[in-house]
């Protein structure tokens, strides 16, 4: 019996090593990655230029900042960090204005096509970067403080990934603030009438705590 449980772990183990040595991690992260972008523009179809720029919250979140924002995160990243510097430039990094926030909201000049269309070019060149350079390349990061700005591509790729992870769900909460509209999997979940029900329900929950 012992035997047999050492040879089956033995097995186990040898299965695990081939999986993990089949996985291409750097296509996983950028399989996710792409979602998250993908799922970033979504939020903005169907919408016109005022809803896509007004701030929702307090602190001013809205899609097309967060669209801006995310093409700054693409281009330092995982570009001038990599010592990759992108051909496109972007006005509000080069006048230095994006340590003012201006990377989180559009000016009147700035139109949804310019600004999709930067962010876009800018994982495209993020996607050339890692292709050429694996996961493993050295990356130094000024902006961040000493002794922590020498890192690697990998862990780049993986900061940018989280950030845009982080952002798509912002989106899908400020559409939501919007129009109603909610992430992807809204309508598989339930109709309006269901999602009333369990508004209300939610709510009840919380009523219960109103006076405490």
């Amino acid at each position: 019996m012992l035997y047999s449980l050492s040879a089956g772990r033995g097995n186990l183990r040898g299965v695990t090593e081939e999986r993990s040595a089949a996985l291409d991690v750097a296509g996983e992260l950028r399989h996710y990655l792409q979602e998250a972008r993908d799922g970033v523009l979504s939020r903005l179809d169907g919408l016109g230029e005022y809803d896509i720029r007004r701030p929702l919250t307090p602190t001013g979140t809205n899609l097309l900042g967060l669209v801006k924002h995310l093409t700054s995160i693409e281009s330092g990243y995982l570009g001038d960090c990599l010592g990759r510097r992108s051909p496109i430039r972007l006005p509000w990094v080069e006048d230095g204005s994006i340590w003012d926030g201006a990377d989180m909201w559009a000016t009147p000049g700035e139109s949804r096509a310019d600004l999709t269309g930067l962010y876009q070019s800018a994982w495209r060149h993020s996607d050339q970067s890692i292709n050429e350079l694996g996961l493993s390349a050295p990356a130094h990061v000024p902006w961040w403080r000493e002794n922590h700005r020498d890192t690697t591509s990998g862990a780049l790729l993986i900061r940018v990934l989280a950030e845009t992870a982080q952002h798509a769900g912002h989106a899908d909460i400020t559409r939501e603030l919007i129009d109603g509209r909610g992430g992807q999997d809204h309508d598989d979940v339930g109709d309006s009438r269901w999602w009333a029900s369990y508004h209300a329900r939610v709510q009840q929950a919380a009523d219960a705590f109103e006076h405490h």
